[in-house]
């Protein structure tokens, strides 16, 4: 989603597709899948971003991601 990032497209490709295969393996749908990966997202804003920067970092994930629906 980034434009330019400090990790290599292997880095991130490598963990998507280990997510998204245990994903499959669990068999889990699509609205089960969404609401994990939403809640892993919350965890990490809310465990590993200063609670003034919280907000203002998720509203640029949330715009990264639309922009990334957008371009397809």
């Amino acid at each position: 989603m980034a434009l330019v990032s400090k990790y290599s497209n292997e880095q991130v490709e490598a963990l998507v597709n280990g997510v998204l295969q245990h994903l499959e393996q669990q068999e889990a749908p699509l609205d089960l899948s969404i609401m994990v990966l939403g809640n892993s997202i919350s965890h990490l804003l809310n465990t590993r971003v200063a609670a003034e920067q919280r907000q203002a970092l998720a509203q640029q994930f949330a715009q990264a991601l639309q922009q990334s629906l957008s371009d397809n």
